[in-house]
Parts: structure tokens; C-alpha cells; sequence
């Protein structure tokens, strides 16, 4: 079936599902294959289900004239998306980096439906699969798309890009982060620089935090960059005003706000705070809904949270964790005000063959400040100090916390997200 054809079915029925478990009457089924499950074996299920029709790409031994085949059913997912992409003419806003782009991407997207409709990323549905399903979830009404997109080998960004046609983007930075996909930190740079290098050949505007010299260089040659930091050079510009347990940041150039104060935890949340204040004044969001929409965000899903429980303020960013995260939540941990400070890290995944060097080096970080008590979790924390605490598993690390009656106490919980280290507070 040609493209054009779909999406005359896609109009008549525009709601996409991928999981017969949560199929609504009217979906349109595409039957996705992965290493444990194989749509193709679920078409009659999804009509059965209510689905007006399953999108096949294999033989499903079923005869029902509401089962389409096609080639390739993702390939034919993400032209339907660009299709459907096709229909719009407003900001399309990409997303990218290494930490802090679904803070980013939520905090934009905050600013931006303060006063207009405004379509973007559920959860982090960032990859081959969520950023066409975040497309096609955009309706007629649509005045501005925020698009996340996440990446863990090359030319991952370059093929999102294809389909979501982004008008304008942001790297948030590039850190260490899925080296074992990437190879090294330069390739990384490469890999997030390819929403640069698309906004760079269809003249799109970029986004750039101008402290970052390294996003200065990539930027190189896209005709608009709209710049967020801490200098006077920038157009936005802001720093932090104190190191309390909440981030408050003071505005010093661009909009008529004069403080920003935030229910994140987290210095390092400083440059996603600028960058929605660089999108919310390019795109003539008023000041007072800008201010008010960052005040008013409310971290959630162990991001930047921060928790009091039992005259305990526990600062709980397990989400996810790379080195470079890892690095500024323990900086950021060791500059609030606070004597009684307990650290209770999980490993870092997806480091490939640097995965033991990365955990030394956060070790020796870890040394240079004073901790009431230091818990590391996983199997590649090696040669600890004495004073160190070791569990192989977030259970043994949960059953430790629970017998320690901590009482005004600062705790930070971080982690990778296979790590759960949420679960410690269970």
C-alpha cells in the first residue's frame, strides 16, 4: 500500500498503537518486531481489540480484509509520520544531547503551551519508534511540535531528522554518555551534531549555549543561532543565585524577569532553564507566562526531585546516569549548604570497555569531599576505600538505608536506569 493511501486511512482514524494491550476502538495497528516480540503474531488480536486496521509486514496466516501488508511496517511507521509532518507549517523544535534533554525539552515545552497549543515528546519516547508515534500524535491545532530525540550510535539523529523536519533544535550538551554505542566522546559530538548538521543544509535556527565552546563550533555555518549562558555576549543570559536546594537562577539579559525560582534541584539545571527562556522570548512568549511556567514545573520520575522524609531532604536524579551527570550532581551536591551529606550512587550502564575506568575516576571524585557516609551500588565499583559501602544490588542497599535512622540529613540518590536506585526509598 502507497503512503498516500495510509494516510487517507490515517485521517479517517488518526491514532496510532504499537501494543494490542492498549489498543483503543479505531487504532491503527502497526505490528513492530524486536528481539522478544513480534507484532505480525498480534494483527487479528488488535482488530479483535477494537483496531479499525494492523499494519503487517510478514505472513500472519490470517485472512481478514482489515490486515494491510506493507514491506517494512517501521519504515512504513516513520513515512506515515513524514507524511503527516508534511501537513504542518509551524516551529517543529528538536531536542538532543547527552544529559538534561527531557528537562529541556519539558521546561520549553511549559513555556511554550502557556500560550499556545503545543504538541510534544510523552515521557522520554525519544527513539526509531517513540519520535514518529510523537508526531503522528499532532493535531490540525497545533501551534508549535517540541520533538525529543535520543541517540546511542551514529547517524541515529541524521534519520529523525528525515521525518520530523525540525525548523529549529538544541544540543544540550555532549557528555559521556552510551560510549559503548559510540566509541568515544568525539563521536558523540558528531552523532548530536547531526541535528546541527540537518538545520545547517535546510536553513533552520539553532538554539546554543554559548559557555560550551565545543556547541559554539558546531554550530558553525547554520544562518540563525539564537545564544543562552551566563556572559553578556549572549542574547539570554542568567546565572545562579545562591546553591540552595532549589535552583534559583537571576535573569541578567534578555527578558523583563528579574529571578527565576525553580522546584528543581540542581545548579547544572541552569542552561535548561536559559534555553526555555531563549525559546519562550524568540517565539514572543510573554514574560510573566515565562516566569510563571518555570515556577510552576514540577520535576517528576526521579528527575531532579527533591523529597523530605523524615527531616531528611533527599535529593532523588535517578533517572539516569552517565559520568558526566554524575559529575555535576556530586559538584552540585558538595556546594549546598548542609553538613550531614550521604551519597547513595548506582553504577553506570552502557559504558562499554571504559565502564571500570569511568567508575575509578568517579571514586576519586567522590574523595575529594568529606561525607557522612558514601553507598555504591553495582559490580563495577572496584578498589574502594575503607570507609566506602558496597552493595551488589539496590535491595541490599535498601535494606542498609532502612536500619540507619538518618535524621536531618541530606541524601542524594543517583543512578543508571536499570540501577532503579529509587527503589532504595521504597
Amino acid at each position: 500500500m502507497y503512503i498516500d493511501e495510509l494516510y487517507k486511512l490515517y485521517l479517517e482514524n488518526p491514532s496510532v498503537e504499537t501494543d494490542t494491550r492498549k489498543i483503543k476502538q479505531g487504532d491503527i495497528f502497526f505490528a513492530l518486531k524486536g528481539p522478544n516480540f513480534n507484532g505480525n503474531h498480534y494483527a487479528q488480536a488488535a482488530i479483535d481489540a477494537g483496531a479499525s486496521w494492523s499494519i503487517v509486514d510478514e505472513s500472519t496466516g490470517v485472512a481478514n480484509n482489515k490486515i494491510i501488508h506493507v514491506d517494512d511496517c517501521l519504515q512504513t511507521l516513520q513515512q506515515l509520520a513524514k507524511k503527516h509532518r508534511e501537513q504542518f507549517n509551524i516551529p517543529f523544535i528538536a531536542i538532543t544531547g547527552s544529559n538534561g534533554k527531557t528537562t529541556t525539552k519539558e521546561l520549553i515545552h511549559a513555556v511554550l503551551s502557556s500560550t499556545f497549543k503545543t504538541y510534544t515528546t510523552t515521557g522520554n519516547l525519544n527513539n526509531h519508534i517513540g519520535v514518529p508515534l510523537t508526531i503522528l500524535k499532532i493535531k490540525k491545532d497545533a501551534a508549535f511540535a517540541v520533538i525529543e530525540m535520543g541517540a546511542n550510535h551514529m547517524k541515529e539523529i541524521a534519520g529523525y531528522c528525515t521525518y520530523a523536519m525540525p525548523t529549529h533544535g538544541l544540543i544540550t550538551n555532549c557528555g559521556k554518555a552510551h560510549l559503548e554505542g559510540f566509541g568515544s566522546e568525539e563521536n558523540i559530538k558528531k552523532a548530536k551534531g547531526e541535528l546541527f548538521d540537518y538545520l545547517r543544509e535546510y536553513n533552520g535556527n539553532a538554539f546554543v549555549f554559548w559557555d560550551y565552546d565545543y556547541l559554539r563550533g558546531m554550530s558553525n555555518g547554520i544562518s540563525n543561532i539564537i545564544t543562552y549562558g551566563t556572559t553578556d555576549e549572549v542574547q539570554y543570559a542568567g546565572q545562579v543565585k545562591n546553591h540552595s536546594e532549589l535552583l534559583e537562577v537571576t535573569l541578567l539579559k534578555g527578558a523583563n524577569i528579574k529571578e527565576i525560582r525553580t522546584q528543581m534541584v540542581g545548579c547544572y539545571n541552569l542552561p535548561n532553564v536559559l534555553a526555555a527562556v531563549a525559546v519562550g522570548k524568540t517565539f514572543n512568549i510573554p514574560d510573566e507566562n515565562i516566569k510563571s511556567s518555570l515556577e510552576n514545573y514540577l520535576p517528576s520520575n526521579s528527575r531532579s526531585q527533591l523529597i523530605e522524609k523524615d527531616s531528611n531532604k533527599i535529593i532523588l536524579d535517578a533517572y539516569n546516569a552517565n559520568p558526566s551527570s554524575m559529575k555535576v550532581a556530586i559538584e552540585n551536591f558538595a556546594m549546598m549548604h548542609g553538613e550531614k551529606k550521604v551519597l547513595m550512587l548506582g553504577g553506570m550502564m552502557e559504558l562499554g570497555k571504559d565502564s571500570i575506568a569511568e567508575h575509578d575516576k568517579l571514586v576519586s571524585q567522590i574523595n575529594q569531599n568529606k561525607w557522612q557516609q558514601v553507598v555504591l551500588v553495582g559490580n563495577d565499583f572496584k578498589n574502594l576505600p575503607e570507609n566506602f559501602i558496597h552493595f551488589n544490588n539496590v535491595s541490599e542497599a535498601k535494606t542498609w538505608l532502612s536500619k540507619q535512622g538518618f535524621k536531618n540529613t541530606q541524601i542524594l540518590i543517583k543512578g543508571s536506569r536499570s540501577m532503579q536506585m529509587e527503589k532504595v526509598l521504597e
